[in-house]
C-alpha cells in the first residue's frame, strides 16, 4: 500500500492537534461549591474573531463549570505549560462540584484582570479574561463565545523590546488523546515567501 493511499477511518472529532487549555471560573450562588474557584480542562477551544478579539470554548451541559459560567458570564483561559500538564489532566477527570481542584493541584487562584467573579491561575504563563457574548447549543456541547477583555502574562515571557515570546513558555498541545510539548520551530507566518535575509534573521541556521 502506497504512503498516501486513503482509507476511511470513521466520522469523529479528528481535528488535531488542538490547544489544550485550563478554563477557570467561579459562580455567585450562595453555596460553597458554586462560589469556590474551579478549573476544567478544555481541548475544544479556539480563536473566532480578531476585532474585537474573541474565543470559543465548548462545554457539556452536565459539567460543573457550565453552570458557573452560565451564571456569571465570565471565564478565564489559561495556556498550559509543561509544568502544568499533570494538573491540567487532573482537572479534566475530576469534578469541581466534589472537590477544590485549585487546592488539590497546588495551584493559586487570583482574581482575574477585568472580571468580577472568575479567578485566574497564578502559575499559568498566560491568562485570558473573557466575558460571554453568546451561547450556542450544538448537541453534546454548548459553545460559549467570549470577548477577551484582558490578558496577563508572566514577565519572563516579555523581551527587552516588550514583545511577548510564547516560544519560551514550553506550551503543551493535545493530539488524539495525548499531550505533547511543542517541538522544533519549522517556520513563521509568511516564511514560504520571505527573503533570504528575513529567513536568516528569524530562523538562524535552521
Amino acid at each position: 500500500m502506497a504512503k498516501h493511499d486513503k482509507s476511511p477511518v470513521g466520522i469523529s472529532t479528528i481535528l488535531n492537534p488542538v490547544p489544550v487549555v485550563m478554563v477557570s471560573c467561579a459562580g455567585k450562588d450562595i453555596s460553597y461549591a458554586a462560589q469556590r474557584p474551579n478549573i476544567m480542562t478544555v481541548a475544544w477551544a479556539g480563536t473566532v474573531n480578531s476585532e474585537p478579539p474573541m474565543v470559543s470554548v465548548s462545554i457539556r451541559k452536565s459539567r460543573h463549570s457550565h453552570k458557573l459560567i452560565s451564571e456569571t458570564g465570565e471565564f478565564v483561559i489559561s495556556l498550559v505549560s509543561k509544568s502544568l500538564c499533570k494538573p491540567c489532566d487532573y482537572c479534566g477527570v475530576r469534578s469541581g462540584a466534589d472537590e477544590d481542584k485549585f487546592a488539590k493541584c497546588g495551584l493559586t487562584p487570583v482574581k482575574a484582570e477585568g472580571l468580577e467573579y472568575a479567578y485566574a491561575i497564578k502559575e499559568a504563563p498566560v491568562s485570558i479574561s473573557c466575558k460571554v457574548k453568546s451561547v450556542t447549543e450544538l448537541g453534546s456541547h454548548d459553545m460559549f463565545i467570549g470577548e477577551i477583555v484582558a490578558v496577563t502574562a508572566d514577565s519572563y515571557l516579555t523581551d527587552d523590546n516588550g514583545r511577548l515570546c510564547l516560544d519560551n513558555a514550553k506550551l503543551v498541545a493535545y493530539n488524539h488523546g495525548e499531550y505533547f510539548l511543542l517541538g522544533d520551530k519549522l517556520g513563521f507566518f509568511g516564511y514560504s515567501v520571505a527573503s533570504p535575509d528575513v529567513l536568516k534573521k528569524r530562523m538562524g541556521n535552521k
